[in-house]
């Protein structure tokens, strides 16, 4: 039964620094009898276009008819973002500076396992759970899902990005720690799907309309908004189980000029060259560790060994 949202909003503590509590922001958006949707943006600092996404999205919720609850956390990370920093800076967190490989959370770990096991608490709660990110500037707006799961995967489909990846990685943490809220999500049998949205460190306009637009349609599958009569486009369908691409050395890269997302590269193939800033040495000649569908690029910039150039998929079907 659709009935009209009431709109709530709550503090919500999920750690504590010497000078006092850190606290996120939880809107509630409650209606009629149905499923509950856990909704985030902001795990990391420089993703804006998920916040923006969900102020676009919150116009419609607080009053709209409604067939459930949606749970929305606009910034999960608000460490990070206020420090303008992809991860929770270190002076705050040296274990768990990536929220997104400390799930399901430590209620007695570090503050960024305290954090993720707090807002868990929403998680486990709901019916199926939205995690908004934002990719490079030059990247394949898509949305990812654990693949073999029939749920996740129909959510994901339903969110209308144009690319659809599902992989079976787990997302784990380098020291056990914990994992992806996705992978985590999983693992507790609640589908999860994570949208990789366009353009970190600014906002982008249609990369936020795009994630409300993907959040109502996952909403209208779920029945919790009435449904529309409009039906997503069929996406091109990927798996992420590919090797990236990353820097040996450290220096500046220059990607070659006809290299762009969306074309497909075979494994090997020259992707341009890192080189010393000072004596113009070329101390790397990139080359795709794998071949596949491009989607993500470092374009012209600064790198360190270890860091991620280029990540290819392949195409399923």
């Amino acid at each position: 039964m659709y009935e009209t949202a009431t709109h709530t909003t709550t503090a919500r503590r999920v750690g504590c620094l010497p000078a006092g509590p850190v606290a996120v922001t939880v809107h509630r958006y409650e209606g009629g009898p149905g499923p509950t949707v856990y909704v985030q943006a902001a795990q990391h600092g420089i993703e804006l276009n998920g916040p923006a996404a969900l102020r676009r999205l919150h116009g419609d919720l607080r009053s709209a008819p409604l067939a459930g609850t949606v749970v929305a956390v606009p910034v999960a990370n608000p460490l990070a973002l206020d420090s303008r920093s992809y991860l929770t800076p270190q002076a705050y967190d040296a274990r768990a500076q990536n929220l997104n490989r400390a799930w399901p959370g430590d209620a007695d770990g570090s503050l960024g396992q305290r954090v993720a096991a707090r807002l868990w608490e929403l998680v486990e709660g709901a019916d199926a759970v939205v995690d908004l990110h934002t990719g490079t500037p030059d990247m394949l707006e898509h949305v990812r899902y654990p693949d073999g799961d029939g749920a996740a995967r129909r959510l994901a489909a339903a969110f209308g990005a144009p690319h659809l990846m599902g992989d079976d990685d787990r997302g784990e943490d380098a020291d056990g720690d914990g994992s992806t809220l996705r992978a985590a999500a999983a693992a507790a049998g609640v589908p999860a799907l994570t949208a990789e949205l366009a353009n970190s460190r600014r906002i982008d306009p249609t990369a936020a309309t795009n994630g409300a637009t993907g959040v109502r349609n996952v909403l209208r599958e779920l029945d919790v908004l009435e449904p529309s009569p409009a039906d997503a486009p069929s996406p091109v369908r990927l798996r992420g189980d590919a090797t990236p691409t990353r820097a040996d050395e450290s220096g500046l890269f220059e990607l070659r000029p006809d290299v762009a997302v969306g074309e497909t590269v075979d494994a090997g193939e020259e992707l341009g060259a890192v080189y010393d800033p000072a004596t113009y040495e070329r101390r790397q000649r990139v080359t795709a560790a794998d071949g596949g569908l491009v989607y993500s690029l470092a374009r012209e910039s600064t790198v360190m060994a270890g860091e991620r150039l280029a990540a290819v998929a392949r195409r399923v079907g």
